[in-house]
């Protein structure tokens, strides 16, 4: 996400077009996101996702989530960087890698949970700064995490394209 809007159509009064305000910046607000059956986890970064991102968002699902965990990407190429290889080999096992076939955003669950977010939680949103959109964009996910069916529906959207 960015500090500029994503814009979606909307309601207003009979002759008063909307307009949106908002500041003309490239800062970007990137999040990476694992998702299960009933839920997922989610963190945000203030610049784009390279390879320390990535082990840092593997470790926190390595210490949140019991077990051996089964991960499923996209071709990201920071999931391919040398970093991100040295760390799921010192994790003896317990995390195991799959990859999405080239380009097939449809297949990947995770892409629905983004879709959600910018069309139906953080539409036409004009923040005042980069701060106020990070604390937004973070509750706007946290309200969505706790609705189970909206994430069982994401599945079932991924389902449906295969």
């Amino acid at each position: 996400m960015s500090e500029r809007p994503h814009r979606v159509r909307t309601w207003a009064p009979r002759g008063q077009t909307p307009v949106l305000q908002y500041h003309f910046n490239w800062k970007v607000l990137s999040a990476a996101a694992g998702i299960a059956w009933w839920s997922f986890c989610f963190r945000l970064y203030p610049r784009t996702i390279r390879g320390p991102q990535v082990v840092d968002f593997l470790g926190h699902l390595l210490r949140h989530l019991p077990g051996k965990l089964l991960v499923v990407w996209d071709g990201l190429p920071a999931h391919r960087g040398r970093v991100v290889k040295e760390f799921i080999a010192a994790q003896h096992g317990r995390l195991a890698i799959e990859q999405l076939p080239a380009y097939a955003p449809e297949l990947n669950p995770v892409e629905y949970i983004w879709g959600y977010w910018k069309h139906h939680e953080l539409p036409n949103f004009c923040p005042r700064d980069f701060g106020e959109l990070s604390y937004q964009a973070r509750c706007a996910l946290r309200r969505m995490r706790r609705r189970p069916p909206l994430v069982r529906s994401f599945w079932r959207q991924a389902q449906l394209s295969l």
